[in-house]
């Protein structure tokens, strides 16, 4: 008996509609062709039950549209363009940003499994809580810009306040970057593609952005514990985070304000301590490794949403900060 097999690949092209047929496995590409158009009417038929006003019955269409992923987005956007119900616009506006938080939840618990996380890119991954379709070369084409230009403004006979006066000189002034106080009213300032598109921030995502140009520049330099404050610190060598460290391991040359890049020596430090009636603790002194930074910056943004409307978005994000302490 013939067992002979065709393949036939189907090149759809937008109208006019153009077909291809190549020797080769029918079966399969025939199937796979079915299952297509079978999952975009069962789509469809989703899509017509959001509307419907029995809860149970919209969660159970939510679920099954939620398992699709981000493939279904277009969909839903093409949805909301071609509806005129507000309510129903609603319902579809929460399904894409589900869909958007499931896709981040899984891409940052990949980030906390690497053995290094990049501090850079944690920030990038925050700020797709609110931007979800930015682009991250956006942000790395900018930081990269700073990064050459500093680069050939250094050399290995500069001293490590030298090399930070380079860096203040091309980050604050050069570049201009600028940085207020925490205000929760002002979430923009969070994210580090608005940061950099208005080139200003505050001390936490300054800080982020000023800690990973020194790493790209191979300078040690690494946010500290220092309550109330967000700082950074030059240490005499580079931190290990992989390993457990004691404070008589490495020594703080000095310290660096990230708003404007302001030096301050460990006397000033030590003054700030007991205006706070705080004992000097070695744990203040500790560098902070790039997770904890990144939840640092969730639990603050969290606080950015506290009206009732907003604050599954607060729970969201408290999510987050559980899911990289690993709960």
């Amino acid at each position: 008996m013939c067992r002979c097999v065709y393949r036939v690949v189907f090149l759809m092209k937008r109208p006019p509609y153009t077909i291809w047929m190549i020797q080769g496995l029918a079966y399969l590409h025939i199937g796979t062709f079915r299952f297509v158009m079978h999952e975009t009417k069962e789509i469809n038929a989703l899509f017509h039950l959001l509307d419907d006003p029995d809860q149970e019955v919209y969660d159970t269409v939510a679920s099954k549209i939620l398992l699709f992923g981000k493939e279904i987005i277009p969909n839903l956007e093409n949805l909301w363009e071609n509806t005129v119900d507000e309510s129903i616009q609603e319902r579809i506006e929460q399904l894409i940003h589900r869909v958007h938080y499931m896709d981040l939840q899984m891409a940052l618990a990949q980030w906390n499994k690497a053995e290094a996380p990049d501090l850079l890119q944690g920030a990038i991954l925050i700020a797709r809580y609110q931007f979800p379709d930015m682009q991250a070369n956006s942000v790395h084409n900018e930081i990269e810009k700073i990064k050459r230009n500093i680069w050939l403004e250094l050399n290995n006979y500069l001293t490590p306040l030298e090399q930070i006066n380079v860096l203040n000189s091309m980050i604050y002034n050069y570049f201009g970057l600028k940085a207020e106080e925490v205000a929760y009213v002002r979430k923009n300032q969070f994210f580090i593609n608005q940061v950099l598109e208005s080139k200003k921030g505050n001390p936490l995502t300054n800080g982020i952005v000023y800690q990973s140009l020194c790493a790209m520049l191979d300078l040690p330099v690494y946010a500290v514990n220092i309550p109330r404050q967000f700082i950074l610190a030059y240490f005499d060598s580079f931190y290990d985070f992989s390993e457990p460290a004691s404070p008589d391991d490495y020594r703080i040359l000095f310290f660096i304000d990230p708003i404007q890049g302001q030096i301050y020596s460990h006397q000033d430090v030590e003054n700030y301590l007991k205006r706070m009636s705080l004992p000097p603790t070695p744990s203040y002194y500790t560098p902070q490794s790039n997770t904890r930074i990144i939840q640092f910056l969730l639990e603050e943004l969290s606080k950015c949403f506290q009206d009732d409307k907003d604050m599954y978005k607060q729970e969201e994000l408290k999510n987050l900060i559980r899911l990289l302490s690993g709960e």
